[in-house]
């Protein structure tokens, strides 16, 4: 299961989180978001308590939408230390997102160091 956190709740679970937070922002209009759920709970399941992941309601939580400046949706951000380490998102498909993943579960599997690529744009944009 993964935990839905609110513009109320974020600050205590994701900012203040003692591990990094994979925070995914998603709609329940959103197909693409629906499609990439299994994935997440895979790489949920392999990282197990390395990586926290959590779930944000984008159209429910418009301040956080706003605040992390969402182009488009599923957006995925991982946070650490209330710092944004990473930011996936313009997915073409499943394989895009399990490679974005891998990278992110080996850099966190392999040091403590924080993971420091920037930005990742898979490349497709919603119009």
């Amino acid at each position: 299961m993964v935990l839905s956190v609110s513009e109320r709740t974020f600050t205590q679970e994701v900012l203040e989180s003692p591990i990094p937070v994979l925070v995914n922002f998603e709609a329940p209009w959103c197909g693409l978001c629906r499609v990439i759920h299994p994935l997440l709970m895979q790489f949920k399941t392999q990282c197990g308590e390395e990586i926290k992941l959590v779930k944000v309601n984008a159209d429910q939580n418009f301040k956080l939408s706003t605040t992390y400046r969402l182009k488009s949706l599923p957006t995925l951000l991982l946070i650490e230390n209330g710092i944004v380490r990473d930011r996936l998102e313009g997915f073409r498909g499943r394989d895009d997102l399990r490679l974005a993943l891998e990278e992110i579960k080996v850099s966190y599997g392999n040091s403590s160091q924080a993971y420091t690529r920037s930005t990742v744009d898979l490349g497709c944009r919603l119009a």
